[in-house]
């Protein structure tokens, strides 16, 4: 049965897209089945991964129970496939205000699919809305990119109490995966002090592989790719072949 994970930071700007992006590629690439979710209007997992938003169907639809899921998945390379996000989803608090269960929408559709995939991995908007309630009550686990910056550490109480928010009334199972520190410059005593302190507040559930500041992992996304295609031999692309590695090690043996 294949495990459901969202990437999630209440906090904007931590890199949870490009996380998201070169987690699915780098288990494609070591054969896992991926299915991505775009849950963000934002839609930069769907951009990143060359589908163009307003091309085809997408989540939204998927949702409202107007497309079945073959019909709203893509398949942008081996072994990964993604339903498409949709800017029609900034409106989707409002649309579903009346309906009933509508915190479990997404775990309605996604229950059904477990069999078919190694890993479900979710690219959560960087709010507490109806979006990430849903994408939260449909997984297993959370993984949560940090930024090696100060203001970093200001967010983590708060994205901890949402987590457990979501404990405590409606998903008893969730439990965070890992941490993952993010956009990291090591000459830099700022990210060893902020590095220090997630380690303090997570323990072990922090990973040991972490990802640096590289202009090719930023330019990655612009070209529809993810950094194993775009430059295998950067410095980004062997952070997160590393990371890949150390997550499914944790992943099988956890």
């Amino acid at each position: 049965m294949g495990k459901i994970l969202s990437v999630f930071n209440q906090k904007g700007g931590v890199g949870k897209t490009t996380v998201n992006i070169n987690l699915a590629a780098g288990l494609a690439r070591r054969r896992k089945s991926v299915l991505v979710i775009d849950m963000d209007p934002q839609c930069n997992t769907t951009t990143g991964f060359g589908i163009h938003p307003e091309q085809g169907h997408s989540v939204y639809e998927w949702l409202r129970g107007e497309l079945s899921f073959d019909e709203a998945r893509q398949h942008p390379i081996k072994n990964m496939d993604i339903i498409p996000g949709s800017r029609d989803m900034a409106a989707f608090d409002l649309e579903m205000a009346s309906v009933a269960d509508r915190e479990s929408l997404l775990k309605k559709q996604l229950d059904p699919l477990r069999e078919q995939y190694d890993f479900i991995l979710i690219d959560c908007p960087p709010a507490l809305g109806l979006l990430s309630v849903n994408a939260l009550v449909a997984s297993d686990s959370i993984l949560i990119p940090i930024q090696s910056e100060y203001y970093a550490l200001e967010g983590l109480s708060a994205l901890m109490d949402t987590v457990k928010r979501i404990q405590s009334s409606i998903n008893p199972e969730l439990s965070v995966e890992g941490v993952l520190l993010n956009m990291v410059d090591r000459r830099n005593n700022l990210s060893r002090d902020v590095a220090d302190e997630v380690e303090k507040y997570f323990g072990e559930k922090v990973y040991k592989t972490q990802i640096p500041r590289n202009v090719r992992l930023a330019e990655a996304p612009s070209y529809g790719m993810s950094i194993f295609d775009y430059d295998n031999l950067s410095r980004g692309a062997w952070a997160f072949g590393a990371w890949v590695k150390e997550f499914l090690r944790r992943s099988e043996n956890g």
